[in-house]
């Protein structure tokens, strides 16, 4: 994440609805810690749940991560002042609203409508129109960095060799791999997509392979007599892009620990970069390593040349199998560099979370950490039957290793 220098004389023009810098009078200065940032992630989340807002072939942890950097950017620009003495709420402010207005044009009308509303909250006067200007700048330079990151690219399609092991579609509906061009995104601040590359996965005549494969084997079929009535509800709970999750837990904890503006900018900012590096990583591997998903393991295990593995033709996950290959698992990918980003920047806090599921209205899940939500988003992903342990082991690492380079170099 990048400081900007706003010098006076090049803050531009802003790009605002009309009649945006006509504050209400009533307006009063908003205090350190109003969650301004927290409500435009709520802004984000609503676009992204908005069916057909977000673009098929550019992964939601972009845009997250572009919001968030240009928030960042403003509000230290903000907050080190200008020669206007810039507002750094008012920046972050025009640096959400002009990114997601960039990166969401069909949802201009809630975006202008939700910059109005914080408008309300601010008093008329030079230091909230300049802390605009310094957003403005903020989200164009932003938006200009990532104009041609590889995300626009078309996805190759991908063919599968029909050999055991390799990925291939899967039932019930056999969906085309997803973002197959990822991995050819350039990252926000990894050196490149295969840095934390995970080493291989078992080999499939390995003991390692069938005691994971008879595993999820049992656990994840949708008519599994050994899985738990509460394993059961958190494959169900989760089941859900996990970035939202994860994004969610940050509102809450930035909202009960009081953190300023300057602190919950920085918050989203890494954990969204987190995020978003993260993504582009775990695609690297997945369709290098090209590993087949478990209902097509064990209905074709035949095949796999391994004696301890058993075949079951009509085999079928508790979920729907994701549309891409299966070794690192994302849900652990995320949760792990969620639970990493949030446990140093909160100085390892124990945090109570109560967790909420867009699958699962007015059910909540309880957890004394992040790390224990991190296990249990993981390993949910076992129970649904469509991953494997040593998806969940690698893609912890992997998000754990993607985190912790953020940290240090952000």
């Amino acid at each position: 994440m990048r400081s900007i220098a706003v010098l006076a004389g090049v803050l531009g023009s802003l790009v605002l609805p009309a009649g945006a810098l006509a504050h209400p009078e009533h307006g009063h200065p908003r205090t350190s810690t109003d969650p301004v940032v927290v409500r435009w992630n709520q802004e984000l989340l609503a676009i992204v749940r908005t069916p057909g807002a977000q673009p098929p072939t550019i992964h939601p942890t972009r845009n997250f991560a572009i919001v968030h950097e240009a928030i960042e950017d403003a509000v230290g620009a903000g907050r080190r002042g200008t020669p206007h003495d810039a507002d750094p709420a008012a920046a972050a402010d025009a640096a959400a609203h002009d990114t997601l207005a960039a990166l969401y044009p069909s949802q201009s009308v809630e975006v202008d409508a939700r910059l109005a509303a914080e408008l309300g909250r601010l008093p008329s006067g030079h230091r909230t129109d300049a802390g605009l200007a310094v957003g403005a700048v903020a989200a164009r330079r932003v938006l200009a960095q990532r104009a041609d990151d590889g995300s626009g690219a078309v996805p190759p399609p991908y063919v599968t060799t029909g050999e055991p092991g390799d990925f291939r579609p899967a039932p019930p509906n056999f969906p085309a791999p997803v973002f197959t061009h990822w991995s050819g995104v350039t990252p926000f601040a990894l050196r490149s997509a295969s840095q934390f590359r995970p080493t291989p996965p078992p080999a499939l005549g390995s003991a390692a392979y069938a005691e994971a494969l008879n595993q999820v084997k049992e656990l994840g079929s949708a008519t599994s007599a050994t899985r738990t009535a509460g394993q059961t509800l958190a494959a169900r709970f989760w089941n859900a892009p996990i970035q939202n999750y994860w994004n969610e837990i940050a509102q809450s904890a930035a909202i009960a620990r009081g953190l300023d503006i300057a602190q919950q900018a920085r918050l989203f900012a890494t954990l969204d970069v987190a995020f978003a590096d993260a993504t582009i990583a775990f695609y690297d591997a997945k369709y290098a390593y090209r590993v087949w998903r478990p209902i097509t393991a064990i209905r074709e295990a035949g095949s796999d040349g391994n004696p301890a593995t058993g075949v079951d033709p009509a085999w079928t996950p508790l979920s729907n199998t994701p549309a891409d290959p299966s070794y690192p698992g994302a849900h652990s990918v995320i949760s792990a560099a969620g639970a990493t980003v949030l446990d140093r920047l909160l100085h390892g806090d124990r945090f109570d979370l109560t967790v909420t599921s867009e699958l699962l209205p007015g059910v909540t899940r309880s957890f004394p950490g992040f790390r224990a939500a991190e296990d249990e988003a993981g390993l949910s992903r076992i129970y649904a039957g469509v991953h494997t342990s040593p998806d969940d082991v690698a893609g912890r690492r992997l998000g754990a290793d993607v985190a912790r380079w953020i940290l240090g170099h952000s």
